[in-house]
């Protein structure tokens, strides 16, 4: 029986969104588990639906007897109204059940701007927001929201003792990037998971499971849990400022928190979980094809990218492995494309070898092979003429940045030379458009630097024109569409001691650039996009911020704020509000550089990566030093410790 009633599904925009029953989801008897776990994408189905983490997760839990995962997004705009108004609970799409009577709700954190969609997804639920509301209702406790807010996590601990396993409200439990610094959600969440779901969840669901049957407490779990690698309790730590309002430090208030959490990271990627079955929706999806992870992690070394330092090291995938999981997608779905998925696709040992079998394999059935995240350089090039006959899309460049000074600046590692020998080979091979992402904001950057941008899009177009012969063209018109995201420092990079731009400096340099396009020779070839300051400038605040900023998004959240992501939901002065009316200086977060030793709300993760190493890159950054990638020399970024990935390539091709 479906949650929603016909009358209402006619009357939202993409009923398929909330009916389930799609081609591979799976379903299960609830009276032969003990694990009901909800995993929650906090976003529209078509963006969820698309994300490959949740997609591994999905499958590997599934695969356990004892344990049934339902996946669960944010209602859209239309049904959330709906929903509040007939006072219908929030649901899982496989049994159409209320997700409070979940075991588990998990919930994927992928992006800064989702957090108020995550509080959306409680509400509706019938969960209270805030970890400390829920640890009261145990007790019966008459407790508001904003009170709650306040109480010190001992006390919250311990009126957990008396709510036991599978009763009230499941653990709701948050993973992903974003949890690499948890403290600005950490009052909404029991737990969060700091690292790769491949490896600890299966301890996490025993552990719950045995204690479950035991009729163990919530606090009980939570304490047990805190032991298992990269599991995070912020009700175990209390944060301690300075005088001056920086971070001083985390103070443990349970016994059985650690001093740090270790992420956990999967070292054999080659018997890792891997969906071959990913579910088919019923509607268009953002990325409505199969997706090939052919390794995690990169060894670049971009000082901007924090996956690029939370992934390391580099961890590939055999060739074999690709192969088997290819053909199995094909066969469980009928997708007519293939995407490789990595940070650094070129950076695949054995891309060319991978690629040729992939075009070779596929042709004949007009399934289209997709590059993302190319880099342009020798490899690539040879690629390309071996996908050549392959069906002819767009293809995708990340230059960063418009001047050579600052690509040496954010360490990219590719030159002006690099991209119009890469552009060239492109459109020899039949592709007429291209699509560049830069940032805009970057440390250190000048007005010359960002009207690099329009030079070196107006030079692609003008290659195209070099390259391609008249009569070759067609027809066709060459089509550069560049991107400007505007710069945010993030935790665990070496930018994350930098300040950003204010939202006026954005807008100014993004108008700059575009007025550029406009006058450029080609310009009838170019087009210019950028994003909405307003929502960068929250997304630095929500990215290096402490717990302090939770209480700006819970009086955004009441005040109507959701889909920030969207521009068209995205309400820039209910937010202003919400910063006055916390007392809450947003460009205590943004603006401000950060001391060489000041101490951050996410020192207490250790993602393998040293702070010190950090620092020298960013102190190299400041000087335009390159530092070399993982396979030309190691840099001794500490990645080391984990004893396996690219650290060890080279010892195990001598031994």
């Amino acid at each position: 029986m479906l949650a929603l009633s016909d009358e209402i599904l006619l009357s939202v925009e993409h009923p398929e969104r909330y009916i389930g029953g799609e081609i591979n989801s799976i379903k299960k008897n609830k009276d032969d588990i003990d694990i009901r776990f909800a995993m929650c994408f906090p976003d529209v189905y078509e963006i969820g639906m698309s994300h490959l983490g949740i997609q591994i997760l999905y499958e590997m839990f599934n695969e356990r007897p004892d344990t049934w995962c339902e996946r669960v997004y944010s209602p859209w705009l239309d049904l959330d109204k709906i929903m509040r108004e007939k006072d219908i609970p929030l649901f899982a799409l496989e049994s159409q059940e209320s997700v409070r009577d979940f075991d588990f709700l998990g919930i994927t954190l992928q992006y800064e701007m989702c957090y108020t969609n995550v509080l959306q997804v409680l509400e509706l639920s019938g969960i209270p927001l805030l970890a400390s509301e829920r640890m009261a209702s145990c007790d019966n406790a008459d407790i508001s929201a904003d009170e709650a807010i306040e109480h010190d996590n001992q006390n919250a601990s311990v009126r957990l003792e008396s709510c036991r396993l599978g009763e009230e409200y499941p653990i709701v439990i948050g993973g992903g990037p974003c949890a690499y610094n948890p403290e600005p959600i950490a009052p909404f969440f029991d737990m969060f998971y700091i690292g790769e779901g491949e490896t600890e969840y299966d301890s996490l669901l025993d552990l719950y499971a045995d204690m479950k049957k035991q009729g163990a407490t919530r606090l009980e779990f939570l304490e047990q849990a805190a032991h298992i690698r990269g599991m995070y309790v912020p009700s175990f730590y209390e944060p301690v400022y300075n005088t001056d309002g920086t971070f001083k430090e985390s103070r443990m208030i349970n016994e059985n928190a650690p001093a740090k959490v270790t992420k956990a990271i999967c070292l054999d990627m080659d018997n890792a979980p891997y969906p071959v079955k990913r579910v088919i929706p019923f509607i268009k999806v953002t990325q409505d094809r199969s997706v090939l992870e052919i390794q995690r992690g990169c060894i670049r070394g971009c000082r901007f990218c924090q996956a690029g330092m939370i992934y390391r090291p580099v961890r590939e995938k055999s060739l074999d492995t690709l192969k088997r999981h290819a053909e199995a997608m094909i066969e469980a779905t009928g997708d007519d494309e293939i995407s490789l998925s990595s940070l650094s696709t070129s950076d695949y040992t054995k891309i060319a070898e991978l690629v040729k079998w992939l075009v070779e394999t596929y042709k004949e059935k007009f399934i289209n092979i997709s590059l993302p995240s190319l880099r342009i350089d020798h490899v690539f090039l040879d690629m390309m003429e071996k996908i050549q006959d392959s069906k002819k899309g767009s293809l995708t460049f990340a230059p960063e940045a418009g001047s050579q000074r600052m690509r040496d600046v954010i360490n990219k590692g590719i030159t002006e030379d690099d991209i119009m020998q890469g552009s060239a080979i492109c459109f020899k091979a039949g592709y007429s458009k291209v699509k560049l992402y830069f940032m805009l904001g970057l440390p250190g950057e000048t007005d010359e630097d960002a009207l690099a941008i329009a030079s070196l899009a107006n030079d692609v177009a003008m290659n195209y024109f070099d390259t391609v012969p008249k009569e070759e063209r067609k027809g066709m018109r060459v089509q550069v569409t560049s991107s400007a995201s505007f710069f945010v420092p993030k935790p665990f990079t070496p930018f994350q001691w930098s300040a950003m731009d204010e939202p006026s400096e954005f807008v100014r340099k993004a108008h700059l650039v575009n007025e550029a396009m406009e006058q450029a020779i080609n310009h009838k070839s170019l087009k210019f996009q950028y994003h909405e300051s307003g929502i960068s400038q929250l997304e630095g605040v929500f990215a290096r911020g402490d717990r302090r900023v939770a209480d700006v998004l819970l009086a955004a959240y009441k005040k109507g704020c959701i889909y920030d992501a969207w521009t068209e939901s995205f309400d820039q002065e209910k937010w202003k509000e919400a910063f006055t009316e916390t007392g809450i200086d947003a460009a205590f977060y943004t603006t401000r550089e950060r001391a060489l030793d000041e101490t951050f709300p996410w020192d207490f993760i250790d993602i393998g990566v040293t702070k010190d190493f950090l620092r020298s890159e960013y102190l190299d950054a400041r000087e335009g030093r390159v530092t070399p990638n993982c396979r030309e020399k190691c840099s001794g970024c500490g990645a080391a410790k984990f004893g396996g990935g690219v650290c060890f390539e080279k010892k195990k091709s001598s031994a």
